[in-house]
């Protein structure tokens, strides 16, 4: 299926795991990607693995935290590709931490880079894309709904985006732009894996956890937000997907 041929996307996080997945899905169905990370390594291995199409990749290290770098970012997009068509952020970064230990440096990064970021990159893209047709997906999590123990300020984080993108969705509906939060539950990725909860704590709640699909391969998230994407979704926007293999049915 080329159901992205010339389609023109704007992703973020591309450099790994979901993202990563995300770009490979997609340009193996024809979009043309322009794909930012803030490790140019993790770029080049994702263009390399790309590199069969039919689409094409291009990519830029940016920093989704730093105003100055996503807005050009988002201008370098729209010149490289001429036009955005579709804007998916992927980009993110994960904390499990104690309440106690919490630090206010830590709440910081973590909205800076996951809410904020998220934001800006909306704000940038949005004059680029189409009305009747433009498309953006945001990267939420299952967490923004659904309580999870020591990872109070990345939930929180996380809620933001999935708020921010509902209200988005109501904004620009009139221009026709639709806006599609996805929720991942748990995914082998890099962003999970260093993430090991410190030794001593209770984490019987976690025991009570289980998703009969077991833990998503990034891969499958990935076919989500090239649904949620992609024309086939042409009358879903403001409606949170939940993808988490059914740990909270």
């Amino acid at each position: 299926m080329n159901r992205f041929d010339r389609v023109k996307v704007l992703l973020t996080g591309a450099g790994s795991g979901i993202g990563r997945a995300t770009a490979l899905r997609l340009v193996s169905e024809g979009a043309e990607v322009y794909a930012v990370d803030l490790s140019g390594a993790g770029l080049a291995e994702t263009a390399a693995a790309a590199g069969g199409g039919p689409g094409r990749i291009l990519t830029r290290t940016a920093d989704a935290a730093d105003e100055a770098a996503v807005v050009e970012a988002v201008r370098a997009a729209a010149d490289g590709l001429g036009g955005i068509d579709v804007l998916v952020n992927v980009a993110g970064i994960h904390r499990t931490t104690p309440i106690e230990q919490l630090t206010v440096a830590d709440m910081e990064q973590l909205f800076r880079v996951n809410t904020v970021g998220t934001a800006l990159f909306c704000r940038e893209a949005l004059p680029h894309l189409p009305h009747g047709s433009g498309v953006i997906v945001n990267v939420a999590s299952s967490a923004a709904a659904h309580g999870n123990p020591y990872m109070t300020a990345y939930a929180a984080s996380k809620g933001a985006v999935l708020g921010f993108s509902l209200s988005l969705a109501a904004e620009v509906a009139h221009q026709g732009i639709r806006v599609v939060p996805v929720s991942p539950g748990s995914v082998a990725t890099p962003l999970a894996g260093p993430h090991v909860l410190p030794a001593g704590l209770d984490t019987s709640y976690y025991g009570r956890i289980r998703a009969p699909f077991g833990t998503a391969e990034p891969e499958q998230i990935a076919g989500v937000i090239a649904f949620a994407a992609s024309r086939d979704a042409g009358y879903l926007t403001g409606a949170e997907i939940r993808a988490d293999g059914g740990s909270h049915i």
